[in-house]
């Protein structure tokens, strides 16, 4: 038996495997690899379980929110649904043909975030386009704490000027209270300090004690949670009716803050924010 193995390039143990074998099923089924697939798969799911992720995803990209494998996984336990884990709903995505594979883009792992310490250390002031059904132009002001990413204010106008960047950031100290910076882009209306100009917006904050600050020029991703505020809320507004007027619009955006602050999981805090109640953030 040694000098057979030895032949064979086989250890002892796997002779007496193959011997038992053949003594079960005959000595052509030793010359017949088997799989090595276990007989038993706890961790796999089912079929019900994909097809009822598949459909949440489908949900919430219909209504114009974030469909990710978070965003679908803390769908499903909060409507109390088998919720696999987020790598496991990133593959069933895949092979359902209803997300892309992306092997170019970097892992979340690799970021380098920054973020201020506490709510209200910063908020970040941007202003975006949009256009009425009538071919009109407006923009949406979208004011964001950069700690908590919570929805402070959006205010609605005509152009961006100074008065509607002035009237969004009182709107947003009724409700939150008062930061102690304001960061923006170097735009005539928000901050033109850089320009060598003293803005409107400007005087108005450092008078109440608030320190205004703006990125470099042409380096938008100083702003880039503000610029990923706006991707969100048109993802959003793409779904809803085209607003005809100022005031519609308004109405839409306010109804899209409560949904950003009030009902949607926090995906960097990993908590539900709750609008205002800054002590769920610290």
């Amino acid at each position: 038996m040694s000098t057979f193995c030895v032949e064979h390039g086989i250890s002892r143990k796997t002779f007496y495997v193959l011997r038992a074998r053949a003594r079960v099923d005959g000595p052509a089924a030793v010359l017949e690899p088997r799989t090595k697939r276990p007989h038993t798969s706890p961790g796999q799911l089912d079929e019900e379980v994909k097809d009822q992720a598949v459909q949440v995803r489908a949900a919430l990209e219909a209504s114009g929110l974030d469909h990710g494998p978070i965003s679908v996984h803390d769908r499903m336990k909060a409507m109390g649904l088998e919720a696999p884990s987020i790598a496991a709903l990133a593959r069933i995505f895949r092979e359902r043909g209803v997300a892309r594979l992306e092997p170019r883009k970097r892992p979340r792992a690799s970021w380098r975030r920054f973020v201020y310490p506490a709510p209200n250390a910063c908020w970040q002031l941007d202003a975006t386009q949009y256009v009425l059904t009538n071919g009109r132009t407006c923009v949406i002001f979208q004011l964001q704490d950069d700690h908590s990413r919570l929805a402070v204010a959006s205010h609605v106008a005509g152009s961006e000027t100074a008065e509607a960047a002035i009237a969004v950031f009182n709107k947003g100290t009724a409700r939150c209270g008062t930061p102690q910076r304001l960061l923006t882009d170097n735009g005539a209306a928000l901050n033109p300090t850089r320009r060598g100009m003293k803005g409107q917006l400007v005087i108005h904050v450092t008078a109440l004690g608030v320190e205004a600050i703006t990125g470099k020029p042409y380096k938008p991703t100083t702003q880039g949670k503000n610029e990923r505020f706006h991707q969100t809320l048109f993802r959003w507004l793409d779904k809803q009716p085209i607003a005809g007027s100022i005031e519609e619009l308004q109405a839409q955006v306010d109804e899209f803050d409560v949904i950003y602050n009030e009902q949607r999981p926090h995906q960097g805090l990993r908590c539900r924010v709750v609008f205002g109640q800054w002590a769920l953030l610290r």
